[in-house]
């Protein structure tokens, strides 16, 4: 999993060599809430996720969290950023791979069988010149609110 995000940051990287727009984005979790909560439930996820956005608002990225169940879990994806005008507000999906559920909890992400499954996240933002904070839709299950530090 490492690896595949080490190769991903590169390409985009060099990619972008020729980018002066092109940013760095470290962000981390301050609140999350499920729609329907359990007491096994983990609303503090202690997300670090680092993000790389090329100048045509295309990322990539990986993330490294605490699932709703308290496992340690992982993230790598890619998307895109998509502006509404010239304002500060912003929407964004990204795709990729999730790792991390297993035992009893293997089957709370949709397929999952091999212990790796395929993910979607939608979110909705606001950005200055250098912090960032999104609302995620994590599926059917929680929201979370993210601060990030872009460079």
């Amino acid at each position: 999993m490492t690896r595949l995000l080490t190769f991903l940051i590169a390409v985009f990287a060099a990619n972008a060599a020729h980018s002066t727009e092109a940013r760095w984005l470290l962000q981390t979790s301050v609140f999350t809430t499920h729609h329907n909560p359990k007491p096994e439930h983990n609303n503090d996820q202690k997300l670090v996720a680092v993000e790389y956005t090329r100048e045509d608002d295309w990322l990539v990225g990986g993330a490294s969290f605490l699932n709703s169940f308290s496992q340690r879990s992982s993230y790598v994806f890619t998307g895109r950023y998509f502006d509404f005008g010239p304002g500060p507000v912003f929407a964004k999906v990204t795709g990729g791979l999730m790792h991390g559920y297993r035992g009893e909890y293997r089957d709370k992400i949709p397929l999952n069988q091999l212990g790796i499954a395929p993910a979607i996240i939608p979110a909705v933002g606001i950005r200055g010149q250098y912090l960032s904070s999104e609302l995620s839709v994590l599926g059917a299950a929680a929201v979370m609110i993210t601060a990030g530090l872009k460079f």
